[in-house]
C-alpha cells in the first residue's frame, strides 16, 4: 500500500475547477493495526501509554504516517505487511487466547506459524471451538463491536435439566457484572435453541468476557461444556479439534462484505 502523498488531480469544466486532494498517508493507529502488532483499539492505548514514536518523536492520536516516517513501539520497527492472513482454528480446551508468550499454553505458542498473528476475540481456556485468527489488526472491531451485529453461535452443556423460565431469562437477558466497565447490567437479547435437557444453542450478538458461564451462574446453573460452532457465516463444519484453517475465497467475499455495511 503507497502512503506517499498523492499528486493533487485538477479537473477543469466550463465554469467550475474541481480539485481533488488525496488525503497525507493514513492514520498511525491503522499503519499499527496494518503491521499486525495489534488491533486499532490497542494501538491507541499504546499511543496514549508513550511508547509510540514517529520519526523519533513520541506519537500522539490522530498523527498520519506517509511511506517515509518511520514508527517505532518500544523502540522497535514497525512496518506494514503485504500479505495479510486469515484462520479458523477448532480451539482445544485449556488453550489460552492471548498473545503473551510468557503465559503457558498461549494460542501464539500453539499456531507455532511463521507470520506474527493474534485472535479475533476471545475463547476462554475452558471452553472449545471456533477461533479466528489474523495479522490484520484493522479487521478485529469490524468483526467485534456490537452495533454491526455480528452473531456467535455456541453449543452448551448445563449441570441440570433446563427450564421454560432459564429459556426465557437467558433470551431476555440476564444482569450480570461487566468486568470492563465495573458495573452491573442486562445482556442484550438473545436467541437460544433447546436440544435435549441439558443442552441448548445460544446465538449472540454480544462478546462480554465469559459470558455465557456468567449468565449460567446467574440463573443458579453451571456450564459442563461450552463449544463455539459459529461467527457470522464462518463455521468449524469439517475441522477436527485442534486442527486450523485457512479461510476460503468464499468466506473472505462474504466477510468483507459483512464488515463494510
Amino acid at each position: 500500500m503507497d502512503y506517499a502523498k498523492r499528486l493533487t488531480q485538477v479537473f477543469q469544466t466550463e465554469d467550475v475547477k474541481i480539485e481533488h486532494v488525496k488525503d497525507k498517508g493514513i492514520s498511525i493507529n491503522k499503519y499499527i493495526a496494518d503491521s499486525g502488532f495489534c488491533s486499532r483499539r490497542k494501538a491507541d492505548e499504546l499511543i496514549q501509554s508513550g511508547v509510540v514514536t514517529l520519526n523519533g518523536e513520541v506519537a500522539k492520536l490522530g498523527m498520519r504516517v506517509e511511506k517515509k516516517d518511520v514508527v517505532k513501539i518500544d523502540g522497535a520497527l514497525v512496518q506494514p505487511i503485504e500479505d495479510k492472513v486469515y484462520i479458523v482454528l477448532n480451539k482445544p480446551e485449556g488453550i489460552v487466547c492471548t498473545t503473551e508468550r510468557h503465559i503457558e499454553n498461549n494460542i501464539v505458542d500453539y499456531m507455532h506459524l511463521d507470520e506474527v498473528i493474534f485472535p479475533i476475540g476471545r475463547l476462554d481456556k475452558d471452553s472449545k471451538g471456533l477461533i479466528l485468527l489474523t495479522n490484520d489488526g484493522d479487521i478485529v472491531n469490524k468483526i467485534l463491536r456490537v452495533e454491526y451485529g455480528h452473531e456467535k453461535e455456541y453449543r452448551v452443556e448445563v449441570d441440570k435439566p433446563l427450564t421454560k423460565s432459564f429459556i426465557d431469562y437467558m433470551e431476555q437477558g440476564v444482569v450480570i457484572f461487566n468486568l470492563k466497565t465495573k458495573k452491573y447490567q442486562q445482556t442484550e437479547p438473545c436467541k437460544l435453541i433447546q436440544e435435549d435437557d441439558t443442552h441448548f444453542r445460544i446465538i449472540l450478538k454480544q462478546g462480554m468476557n465469559r459470558q455465557i458461564r456468567r449468565m449460567t451462574t446467574a440463573l443458579g446453573y453451571e456450564v459442563v461444556s461450552l463449544e463455539r460452532i459459529r461467527i457470522m457465516h464462518i463455521t468449524k463444519d469439517g475441522l477436527p479439534l485442534g486442527y486450523y484453517r485457512y479461510l476460503t475465497n468464499d468466506e473472505m467475499k462474504q466477510l468483507n462484505q459483512s464488515i463494510q455495511k
